[in-house]
């Protein structure tokens, strides 16, 4: 999708399940490769998208979202669920890059809006949040993702 200076965002592919379980440990989340691989699977052709920031070996950030109509909005709305980035490779862009992609991807599939949840605990995600586009509305941050009049 996206590239800059050896950094490439792309679409996650079963391949990438090790690194991916890696990068999700690494944060409390641990999960099988296995477990991954099929779950990506079932990506394919949904509503949904993994995204990966890879530069020259394990994935450096990874942004899963899933999108889908509402009663309060005419388009759908494109919800991260995940946005992670690896403690050394914080503070480079990497995460901005990364819901630059979700927010290419998010429009394609007709979304009028992309929600974070980014509670209380989250200081740094609400600042993040804050820093690239998002409006808070409660303990949601919301981004159109059409350009404003």
């Amino acid at each position: 999708m996206t590239s800059r200076h050896g950094l490439e965002i792309r679409a996650a592919t079963a391949a990438d399940a090790a690194g991916m379980a890696s990068l999700l440990a690494a944060h409390g989340h641990p999960v099988t490769p296995t477990d991954l691989a099929e779950r990506l699977a079932a990506f394919r052709g949904g509503n949904a998208a993994a995204l990966l920031a890879v530069q020259w070996g394990p994935p450096s950030g990874l942004l899963v979202m899933g999108w889908s109509p509402t009663l309060a909005a005419a388009r759908p709305v494109a919800l991260v669920s995940t946005l992670l980035v690896a403690a050394d490779d914080r503070r480079q862009g990497i995460g901005r890059l990364l819901i630059k992609a979700a927010a290419q991807a998010a429009r394609v599939a007709g979304c009028g809006d992309m929600m974070i949840a980014a509670g209380a605990n989250a200081p740094s995600l609400q600042e993040f949040c804050r820093a690239t586009g998002f409006a808070e509305t409660g303990a949601h941050f919301i981004r159109s993702l059409r350009k404003q009049a």
